[in-house]
């Protein structure tokens, strides 16, 4: 085992995977652009854009499931709390997703990595947008939620298709539509956006086994982590008031958009 890889790819996965339980997001907006440099600066063997893009669908395939887990069980602990998964919107909009992240993550094989580098930088331009319109969802979660089911669904293919190819569950995107366009509370949008990444992470998965280029050894050493931090990051989320949550993920996004950016210009 290659003691150097293990260490570096299990702290990559372990950041990226708290983030993910922190904010409701796979991880892959933050993991894309670390995998992409870190690892050359550490004096490893740099990984191309399509073997990042398949380390970074596997690590946001178990850090969602760990953090949808991880909330599952708050539940069940009896710890009532505002922030709920959907079974209803989770069920239009991972339908969706997935299928959209199947062919996505298919047609990921045969682009090469400028244009993946290219689609991730629209994708992460398109979230700070969004982030920036007021009025985006609402503080709490009570009372009967309701949402355009027609825009739910068409959003979720859109947003399975793009973040497939580039290795992503597609939450930094996802998640602002579901506070702006759809109107659904800030709290129930991280819980829920979790359970829609995960589903959109086995299309993803499942494009990337039949497209090839998977780097074995990279993606273990990565989830090991990633199981680790979406627990830990789950329960700090709880913790958190929920504009912090908001200006949190958009200040993440606006710095690896502007890193990507400055790589592909």
């Amino acid at each position: 085992m290659d003691t150097l890889l293990f260490i570096i790819m299990f702290i990559l996965g372990l950041v990226g995977s708290f983030f993910s339980g922190l904010l409701g997001i796979g991880g892959a907006i933050i993991n894309y652009p670390l995998l992409l440099y870190v690892p050359s600066l550490m004096g490893l063997e740099p990984f191309s854009a399509h073997e990042v893009s398949s380390i970074s669908m596997f690590q946001v395939f178990f850090a969602s499931l760990a953090g949808v887990i991880a909330y599952i069980r708050r539940t069940r602990n009896g710890k009532k709390s505002d922030v709920l998964i959907h079974k209803g919107l989770v069920a239009y909009m991972g339908s969706s997703i997935l299928v959209g992240s199947l062919i996505g993550g298919f047609i990921s094989s045969h682009l090469n990595g400028e244009v993946i580098n290219l689609i991730y930088g629209i994708l992460a331009i398109i979230a700070i947008v969004l982030m920036l319109i007021p009025g985006k969802g609402t503080e709490g979660s009570g009372g009967q939620l309701v949402f355009n089911t027609y825009v739910a669904a068409g959003a979720a293919l859109a947003v399975g298709i793009v973040s497939g190819i580039v290795g992503a569950g597609g939450a930094f995107i996802l998640i602002p539509i579901m506070l702006t366009v759809l109107k659904i509370p800030t709290r129930t949008t991280i819980a829920s956006s979790l359970a829609i990444v995960f589903i959109s992470a086995i299309g993803g998965v499942l494009g990337k086994i039949l497209g090839g280029d998977i780097p074995l050894e990279p993606i273990i050493y990565t989830v090991i982590g990633s199981l680790l931090g979406a627990s830990l990051g789950s329960k700090v989320s709880s913790m958190i008031n929920v504009r912090l949550l908001r200006y949190g993920l958009m200040v993440l996004i606006a710095i690896t958009a502007v890193k990507v950016w400055s790589s592909i210009l």
